[in-house]
This record gives C-alpha cells, sequence and structure tokens, in this order.
C-alpha cells in the first residue's frame, strides 16, 4: 500500500502530529524496511513503538525540553529511536560517531546531557568519552525498548517543545550546538519533498549515518512528510549498493560526491541500466559534485544526479536542481525550494545577479539558535531572519546559484566538516611544535583532505610519523592529515597570522 502526502502531513509543526496522521490515514503503509532481515515497519507499528520509546524516557525520568542524546550507528530502529525522541517533544541531540574524543566529550559537556541511548557502535566510539564525564546515563538499545509502556509522566510535549541539536564545527575548533525545532525538521523535509516531487510511491536508499543532517532530514524527515519508504542498511557498501537499489525496489537515493565517485570506478558490479529503469534520480549533496564525475555517472548508470546543497542551520536543503525534464545545470547546486535565498553584500544587501557575494537563506528551515552562543547566533543570523552561511557565490539570471568559495576556513572532506584549527591544537601539543596549520587540499576520493605543516624547534627529532600518531588519538583517523609537512617558517601576513591560503597554493598539485 503506498499514499500520497494529505495536505495535513504538509503543514504539522510536529513530528508527532506527521506520525499520528500517517497512522491514521495509511496504518499499513510501509515506512521502514531492513534489507538485512527483511523486516517491515508499517505506519500503524512506527506509531506504536515510537510511543513505546517516548514513554521509557519519561518513565526514566526526563521531561519533555531535556536533551537526550542518541550514538547510533544507521537501521531502522535508529531512526525509530531519534522520531521517539522527537514524538516525546525532548532535545534529540546527535552524537558524531567519528568525531574523536576531545569532541564528543564537549558535545556531552556542553549540551548537560544526563540521557544517552546508544546502540553497539555508538558504544563503541563513546568509551573514552564516557569515562570522561560521570552522571550520563547510559541506555541500551534492545527490544524491550519497543515494547509498548504506560508513561508515568503527566507532562505532554506541545507544539513548540524539543527538537534537534546537532553540533557543526567551526573556524574556531570547537564545534557549535545548532538548535533546529521540530518545525524547522519538518519544512526541511518538505523542501526536500517539493524539490524531488517525492509521493507515497516512493522508497528510498539512505546510507547517509542519522547523527549527520543530510542523513535525518533529507531522507528520513523527507520520507516521513511524504508518506513513503525508507531501507536503512547499517552502512554505504560499494559491493551491495546497487542490489539494494534493485531488489528493495528503491526510487531514489542521496549521497555525497565521495560516494558517487566510489560506485563510479567500481568495477566488480556494473548493473544493466535496464535494471534501475524505475530509479528516477540520485542526489548528491555536502560538497560540490565535480562536473566531470556527474557526466561520467549519468552515463555508466542512466541515472540523474540532482546536485543540490544543504546545511546544519537549515535542516539540509536550500537549494536544489530541478528533476528531469526541468533544466539542471551542471556545477550549480541548483534554485531555492520551501525557503528564499540570496547574494548579498557585506551588509547582507541584496546583490545584482552576476555578482559575487554571500549566500544567504531565509525560512521556516533554519535554526533557531546556537545553543549557550548568543553572539554567534547575532553575527549567524540578521535581524531580518537572513542566515548568513559563510559561502561566496553569485546568482544567474534564472535563479540558479553558484557556490566561487567559502569565507570560512573549513575543510568538507567527504562531506563532514573539519574546522583547521582543532587540527592545529593537537598539533601543538607536542612541545617541539612551534608554529602549525592546518589546510585543505583537493582529493579524488573526499573532495577535500586534511593536511598540515609545522615548523619544529631547532635540533628535534620529531617525525611525521609521531605526529599523525597524536592527531590520530586526539582526533580520531578521520580528522587526522594526510601529511604533516615541514617546514623552516610558516606563511604569514602583516600581522604575523599564518596564511593557511598561501599554503594550498604552495603544496597544490
Amino acid at each position: 500500500m503506498s499514499v500520497s502526502p494529505s495536505a495535513d502531513s504538509q503543514m504539522h509543526e510536529t513530528v508527532r502530529a506527521v506520525i499520528d496522521d500517517w497512522a491514521a490515514s495509511a496504518p499499513d503503509a510501509l515506512f521502514l524496511i531492513n534489507p538485512a532481515n527483511g523486516e517491515k515497519t508499517s505506519y500503524r507499528v512506527l506509531q506504536q513503538r515510537v510511543q513505546s520509546v517516548s514513554a521509557h524516557i519519561a518513565n526514566w525520568g526526563y521531561k519533555p525540553g531535556d536533551p537526550v542524546a542518541y550514538a547510533l550507528s544507521n537501521s531502522p530502529e535508529a531512526a525509530i529511536v531519534i522520531l521517539g525522541i522527537l514524538y516525546g517533544g525532548y532535545l534529540a541531540t546527535a552524537i558524531n560517531l567519528v568525531a574523536g574524543n576531545n569532541t564528543i566529550s564537549y558535545v556531552l559537556e556542553h549540551s548537560e546531557t544526563k540521557l544517552l541511548i546508544a546502540n553497539e557502535a555508538g558504544l563503541a566510539a563513546l568509551e573514552t568519552p564516557l569515562q570522561e564525564r560521570s552522571g550520563v546515563s547510559v541506555q541500551i538499545v534492545s527490544p524491550d525498548l519497543f515494547q509498548q509502556l504506560n508513561s508515568s509522566s503527566e507532562e505532554e510535549a506541545d507544539a513548540l517543545t524539543g527538537g534537534l541539536l546537532m553540533y557543526t564545527s567551526g573556524t574556531t575548533g570547537r564545534p557549535k550546538g545548532v538548535v533546529l525545532s521540530q518545525a524547522s525538521l519538518l519544512a526541511g523535509g518538505r523542501n526536500t519533498t517539493l524539490a524531488h516531487e517525492l509521493t507515497g510511491e516512493d522508497c528510498g536508499l539512505c546510507v547517509l549515518p542519522l547523527y549527520h543532517i543530510n542523513g535525518l532530514c533529507v531522507t528520513v524527515m523527507g520520507t516521513l512528510v511524504s508518506g513513503g519508504s525508507l531501507v536503512i542498511p547499517a552502512k554505504f557498501s560499494v559491493s551491495t549498493f546497487w542490489q539494494k537499489v534493485i531488489t528493495q525496489g528503491c526510487t531514489w537515493f542521496s549521497v555525497v560526491p565521495t560516494q558517487i565517485s566510489y560506485l563510479l570506478h567500481d568495477s566488480a558490479y556494473v548493473p544493466e541500466q535496464s535494471d534501475l529503469k524505475d530509479v528516477r534520480f540520485g542526489r548528491s549533496a555536502s560538497a560540490p559534485l565535480s562536473p566531470d564525475v556527474q557526466s561520467a555517472f549519468e552515463s555508466k548508470f542512466g541515472i540523474p544526479i540532482i546536485e543540490t546543497m544543504g546545511l546544519t542551520e537549515t535542516s539540509a536543503q536550500i537549494l536544489s536542481n530541478p528533476l528531469p525534464p526541468g533544466v539542471r545545470k551542471i556545477g550549480s547546486p541548483g534554485v531555492a525550494y520551501g525557503n528564499e535565498v540570496r547574494i548579498g553584500d557585506e551588509l547582507q544587501r541584496d546583490l545584482p545577479r552576476g555578482t559575487e557575494g554571500e549566500v544567504l537563506v531565509r525560512g521556516p528551515n533554519v535554526m533557531s539558535h546556537y545553543l549557550k552562543n548568543e553572539q554567534a547566533t547575532q553575527d549567524a543570523v540578521t535581524a531580518e531572519g537572513w542566515l548568513r552561511t559563510g559561502d561566496l557565490g553569485r546568482m544567474d539570471e534564472e535563479g540558479y546559484v553558484y557556490i566561487t568559495g567559502r569565507l570560512k576556513e573549513l575543510i568538507i572532506k567527504g562531506g563532514e566538516n573539519i574546522a583547521p584549527r582543532e587540527v592545529d591544537e593537537a598539533l601543538y601539543t607536542h612541545p617541539d611544535v612551534v608554529e602549525a596549520a592546518a589546510f585543505a587540499r583537493k582529493c579524488d576520493r573526499y573532495g577535500e583532505t586534511v593536511e598540515a605543516a609545522v615548523m619544529v624547534s631547532e635540533g628535534s627529532a620529531l617525525t611525521e610519523v609521531a605526529l599523525i600518531e597524536i592527531c590520530t588519538a586526539k582526533l580520531g583517523k578521520f580528522k587526522t592529515p594526510e601529511r604533516v609537512h615541514f617546514l623552516p617558517e610558516l606563511p604569514k601576513g602583516p600581522s604575523g597570522k599564518i596564511q593557511r591560503i598561501k599554503l594550498v597554493e604552495q603544496f597544490r598539485r
């Protein structure tokens, strides 16, 4: 059974209202599919299970609005837990499992997390941070969590309660906690539904982590709002990707450019285009997609790739190219859907078409604020409600945006934001390091990768291997530099500030 989005499902402002609506109007329609064991979750069963999760949290002594963290690798059960947290009106606090011990410890402390729901992979990633922070109650995902339970709490969630707290790296190296209301999350899902014309007939494949805004808002919220179904494997696998698409009848998927490149270059299994005839589109976001890669992928598989752009602060998508037969402009993440986008000058005033400036966004999908950071919130959101993205771009006469650079210095590796200063500080922990600066370097595999340059004290025997080991221990392997270059002195500007851009130019391939 499949359904089309109802008027109510498109207007609700809480996850509870959307789930209750589908459970009443299309109870037997499928929502989640587990490709590992074939288990399927209908909207009626979804309602029962999120009610159970919500009731358990209440019985553990927590009230609507309280932060409830989740440390979960992908699975249908993970999606149900997250939706259950939101259903009860709690503040779902995402723990990035590859963020590294320092960042995870900071997130637990800064968010004032008292309750953490985790699965096996989540526990493994949090072993050290949990040892460093006392007072966090850990609950393990088990079948009991999804059993019907009457809540002992008399608290009821309302439209303004709870939401999502997701941390994103900043140029200072200290992550900022982005607070998104339930209404904003659903607006992000509606933007996806609108741009990609999703209906209850669609079945998506979710291979991006649910602790990222892309995986959560685009695939889960987009599917929930549209009344469709979603296949959630444990992880992205090049060798089994197409089998899942074909056997589960997926009509769309959302990936990042790195994954598109992996699929393009895999020769172990290349499906016939006729086997993919039901796939309407693939979606690319999180980093710019190479035009050459996009063209080659579409030629090889016969599937249009829709390039998009989104941010954590905007509940994911702000721009998207139209679906065929609409005009897709290679090299552009498209036009605005469901929110306003414009190019502004240094005072956020509208600039003429074709003029480079900062990309600004306004709409119901924009964040509420940065947690405990009023100054950063004021710096990011203008009095008129425009979010400053920090990205430079221009807009053509038809409203298509082209990203030309970044005001910020973030390194975007495989869609993951990495703050250079965070890497700097890890390098500086060795006493022989006098100067240190991390920078982005173009990479065919990840789009960008991390490298660094250091100046060490005279006579030091410090090696590249030793510095990489330090970074791995403090940051995790993903954020660790691929290379550490030793220089007699790092380039600086007139004020004495190290210039990362000069390092990028110096080591450009």
